[in-house]
């Protein structure tokens, strides 16, 4: 047995090329696992530097401006459009959520009401015992929810100070980031190892597709977000934006986001319209928007980018979101990327 992997070892690592990516990518991610906390502020401008170099590319290359020029319209015009968003959208945005929140106990004793009438239609394949079981769980998870929220509450100080603190650093690091990227690469590479040509080729080949998932990505969570809130204003749903704005951050979380999202999309409109006709039109209107998004807005978005397997991002998301929470999760489809092409890259066996 350990003849047999002391063979596959040599066969896989005797090459020097790879020990010298696989040596990058175990420093990279110790660093990240180790040291995410502080470099959050860091981890945050460089997916918004990602996002805006499409945007100054293009008026570089099309419009002929200088880079410096368009750095400062693209970044200054996100800026703007960020704070104007914040100002305009967060009051209704807190408002919806106070009085979700203090709806909740009614939508729960609902639909507690309507779960107890099951097992007089489904007496063979529910009963009460199992009931009263699930609506135990979920109220102890809705109470432990919303121990949570008071704890933010008495943290909010803490928390705007710290909004604050990366409302200035984040910009000011997208900037520097954008304005000298040839610089900071050129710094890192000279602590790397010369001999690093495999991982030069998977890191080209991974950089471009990290660029088009989180412009991709952005993209989609915009036009699912706007295309729930007209669905969900058309059919005089409460909550809309608190809502649209759930069902558009949880595409970030594949296959697993859309299911969660579903329950308080459900929840709202049974509490709202009980089990009459509207409340069916809004639940076939929400999956007929998620099938889309599903077979058009992301084929039409990602294209080739993201060639996994639905069982393969599920896995990822779960390994990733693990070790590092939000951006496992959000990066858990380009990292499951990077593990395929070093599985490619690495020698082929006999």
């Amino acid at each position: 047995m350990l003849d047999m992997f002391l063979n596959w070892y040599k066969r896989k690592f005797n090459d020097p090329q790879t020990v010298v990516l696989l040596g990058i990518l175990l420093i990279g991610f110790g660093t990240i696992y180790f040291f995410s906390d502080l470099l959050m502020p860091l981890l945050v401008a460089i997916v918004f530097a990602y996002l805006l170099e499409w945007p100054i590319r293009f008026l570089t290359t099309s419009l002929k401006l200088p880079r410096s020029l368009s750095l400062i319209l693209v970044l200054g015009g996100f800026i703007s459009i960020s704070v104007f968003l914040f100002v305009v959208l967060l009051p209704t945005l807190w408002n919806q959520a106070v009085t979700f929140l203090k709806d909740l106990p009614a939508m729960f004793n609902l639909l507690n009401e309507w779960l107890q009438t099951l097992p007089e239609h489904y007496p063979e394949l529910i009963d009460y015992a199992m009931l009263d079981s699930l609506m135990a769980g979920l109220k102890t998870k809705i109470l432990g929810f919303g121990d949570s929220l008071l704890a933010f509450s008495v943290n909010s100080i803490v928390s705007i100070v710290g909004l604050g603190i990366y409302a200035f650093l984040v910009p000011l690091m997208v900037f520097f980031l954008l304005k000298d990227k040839t610089l900071f690469l050129n710094d890192i590479g000279r602590f790397l190892p010369k001999n690093r040509r495999l991982a030069t080729r998977v890191w080209g080949e991974m950089q471009q597709q990290i660029a088009n998932y989180i412009r991709g990505k952005f993209l989609e969570i915009m036009i699912v977000g706007v295309v729930t809130y007209i669905i969900f204003l058309f059919f005089d749903l409460r909550y809309p934006l608190l809502l649209s704005v759930a069902v558009g951050l949880s595409v970030l979380v594949p296959y697993i986001g859309a299911v969660l999202v579903a329950i308080p999309v459900a929840l709202v409109a049974l509490f709202q319209f009980g089990l009459s006709p509207e409340f069916y039109y809004v639940l076939l209107a929400f999956v007929i928007s998620q099938l889309l998004d599903g077979n058009v807005v992301v084929p039409f978005l990602f294209s080739e980018a993201v060639n996994l397997h639905p069982l393969t991002i599920i896995v990822a998301v779960l390994i990733f979101g693990g070790l590092w929470g939000f951006w496992g999760v959000f990066f858990a489809i380009p990292l499951a990327t990077l593990v395929k092409a070093v599985v490619n890259a690495l020698p082929k066996t006999d």
